[in-house]
């Protein structure tokens, strides 16, 4: 789930990251009234550039506001997304730990957590949040995209079948799917055509195709397969 707008190469298509839970916290208990409304305003207003994909300006906003008052968990969540999208891994994982602590041990964000040690090349912390995740057992839409960069950081250290075995493990396609369970099946379909199992791949694709022909590549993957 490394944040690149393709699938392939094992990994699913970005999900989208959602945002804080309460986009402008309160920071009056931090700071007086007068400068908690007039910080409050500039974080809207980086929420806003944050939802619009204008990153960089959203950063700009956030850094010196998060110097200031590093302890409010919504903003190191956002802060940490912020920089996550711009590719800065190593600092966006910081600023999601602090959401993590601040937040009394929320798993909300593990996904993207896992996915930037992933890129970052630290698997075995990956494995560590993912065991974290899986145990908490939020809701099957965050699980599913833990178990996605869990399995992606498994292809990355050469192990394939283990990738496979954990996206497989209980899976199956339903009649009506939703878009984690859409990223999942491209994520195995993908991991089956890697390990040279391709009539697995081309069933996975096609019923992909078949539930929704415009979901990332799919219908290119499909004819590549034959």
């Amino acid at each position: 789930m490394r944040p690149k707008e393709r699938g392939g190469a094992g990994r699913s298509p970005r999900r989208r990251e959602r945002g804080p839970a309460v986009a402008v916290p309160s920071l009056s208990a931090h700071l007086g009234a007068q400068r908690a409304r007039r910080l409050e305003e500039r974080v809207e207003s980086a929420a806003r550039a944050f939802a619009a994909d204008r990153f960089i300006d959203a950063r700009r906003i956030l850094k010196p506001i998060v110097d200031e008052v590093p302890g409010v968990a919504e903003l190191q969540e956002l802060y940490g997304l912020t920089l996550y999208r711009l590719g800065k891994w190593r600092q966006a994982a910081e600023h999601l730990e602090q959401f993590s602590l601040l937040a009394h041990g929320s798993v909300e964000q593990h996904p993207v957590l896992e996915d930037c040690y992933r890129a970052l090349g630290r698997h075995h912390k990956v494995d560590e949040l993912w065991d974290e995740l899986r145990r908490a057992s939020p809701s099957a839409e965050l699980v599913t995209e833990g178990r996605i960069v869990a399995a992606g950081s498994l292809a990355d250290r050469g192990d394939l079948p283990g990738a496979i075995t954990l996206l497989a493990k209980g899976f199956r396609f339903p009649r009506q799917p939703a878009d984690h369970h859409l990223r999942r099946a491209y994520a195995l379909a993908d991991l089956y055509e890697r390990s040279g199992d391709l009539p697995q791949a081309r069933q996975l694709f096609g019923r992909l195709a078949a539930a929704e022909p415009d979901f990332v590549d799919v219908e290119e993957r499909l004819e590549a397969l034959g």
